[in-house]
């Protein structure tokens, strides 16, 4: 808990208002809450820094003076400002508060579209890591990816600051992001500051300083918010993977004990437009084994042109017949593109359940009546054939899952990286953008420095 702070009554010398200094002599800047004139808080007479005359734009959601818990320390809000950058003629701006413990020190916010970010000044500045596309920085083990480079502008501002401060003071800015993790540098003619903010819900921004309502519903995706699709995609596409190999053993082992036997083969003749003189009957073979699968081939000599044939395996003990048709069709040929060719004089189709016994074949051929030759085919029959069909749809239906969690995660990260310097998905504004004005210090910063 926080003890009663030392508060320094004093009057402002613009408005003759009363001022309250919190921070005592940690206090560099002050703003009167009465005219908003910017007041030397290091000078005995309050020496004005700077005069405002405007109306207040800004109002802080976290009343200065409101006192809240953070990481078990609590924290009274004791500065408020309001900083922007330009992007194509259009203001974009995000709030920044200060937070004080005597015995802890200052601690920062920043919200942005109903992002929060907890913020903590760090004296560690990160190593900087050359290679890649885009620059990164380590930081305690961890790499932080560059986000964005920009200057910034103070526009308003209120309460008081452990720095001097002055409306339209600007400020370089570099953001590299680890969600839920971002560390930012702001650099001036005078210092370089890092500091390292951790992505906040503003539901534990409400809760911590128990603020009335409820808060604005963020908007977007933030630079350094947590990715919740990442995880399920992880752990999905894992999962996919043991699921996978295990898919691969039991193909394995159903190719190791597959028969794959050939029962029969053999190559008939027939003439187009005979009619029914081309049908015929064939000896009868042996299907032995469990019942299983039968892969029917058939292959005809066709040549720009086509043959139909109607099949059917019959069993000789039961007289159940099985029956089917496949048909070949072959053309070629040449035109201004070049060569062509469709179809195929091959076809294959397979029988899922046929039980041992003894089979024939009656086959039925069809063709063009124009064609005037003998058309020879083949017919070969093997049984217990091992297939992937199976084996595809299943992983297809295993991938469905995980690909819609990979792709809500891609979805997620696109949009994260659209306001940064290195979107993942580039659009034509952006590429001429980036063509047309090769200075990043003057890249859109929609975020908190």
């Amino acid at each position: 808990m926080v003890s009663a702070p030392s508060v320094k009554g004093l009057i402002c010398p613009n408005c003759g208002a009363a001022i309250t200094l919190r921070t005592g002599a940690q206090a560099q800047t002050v703003v009167c809450d009465n005219c908003h004139a910017v007041l030397d808080a290091k000078d005995p007479n309050l020496k004005i820094l700077q005069k405002f005359d405007e109306k207040m734009t800004w109002r802080p959601e976290i009343p200065l003076g409101t006192r809240g818990t953070l990481k078990g320390d609590q924290y009274e809000a004791i500065g408020f400002q309001v900083r922007a950058i330009r992007e194509d003629g259009v203001d974009y701006s995000w709030r920044e508060y200060v937070l004080w413990n005597p015995y802890t020190g200052y601690r920062y916010l920043s919200e942005y579209d109903g992002h929060w970010n907890d913020i903590v000044v760090t004296t560690t500045p990160p190593t900087e890591l050359s290679g890649g596309l885009a620059s990164a920085v380590e930081f305690h083990g961890e790499t932080f990816k560059h986000f964005q480079t920009a200057r910034s502008t103070t526009v308003f501002i209120l309460g008081e600051f452990p720095w001097q401060v002055k409306r339209g003071d600007r400020v370089r800015g570099r953001d590299f992001v680890s969600p839920p993790q971002m560390l930012s540098e702001e650099k001036t003619d005078q210092e370089t500051t890092w500091s390292v903010g951790t992505y906040t819900t503003p539901q534990r921004i409400w809760e911590a300083f128990k603020l009335p309502g409820s808060p604005h519903e963020p908007r977007g995706v933030f630079e350094n918010q947590p990715d919740d699709y990442a995880p399920a995609a992880k752990d999905l596409s894992a999962l996919f993977g043991i699921f996978t190999l295990l898919l691969l053993v039991l193909l394995m082992g159903r190719m190791a004990t597959a028969g794959n036997t050939k029962v029969f083969e053999e190559s008939f003749q027939f003439r187009p437009g005979g009619g029914d003189s081309s049908a015929l009957v064939t000896k009868v073979f042996p299907i032995t084994g469990r019942t299983s699968n039968v892969e029917v081939d058939i292959s005809a000599d066709v040549s720009n042109s086509w043959a139909y044939f109607n099949l059917a395996l019959i069993n000789e003990g039961t007289g159940k017949a099985i029956d089917f048709g496949r048909e070949v069709s072959y053309y070629f040929g040449s035109d201004a593109d070049g060569s062509w060719s469709e179809g195929s004089s091959a076809d294959r189709s397979f029988l899922p359940t046929v039980p041992a016994g003894n089979y024939f074949l009656r086959v039925q051929p069809e063709g063009p009546a124009d064609v005037r030759r003998f058309l020879t085919y083949r017919i070969v029959l093997r049984r217990d054939v091992p297939r992937l069909t199976w084996f595809l749809i299943a992983l297809a239906l295993l991938a469905a899952v995980p690909l819609i969690a990979v792709f809500r995660a891609w979805g997620f990260e696109t949009k994260r990286w659209k306001e940064s310097d290195h979107p993942l998905v580039v659009t034509q504004a952006q590429a001429a953008a980036a063509s047309d004005d090769d200075d990043d210090t003057e890249d859109s910063f929609k975020g908190a420095s």
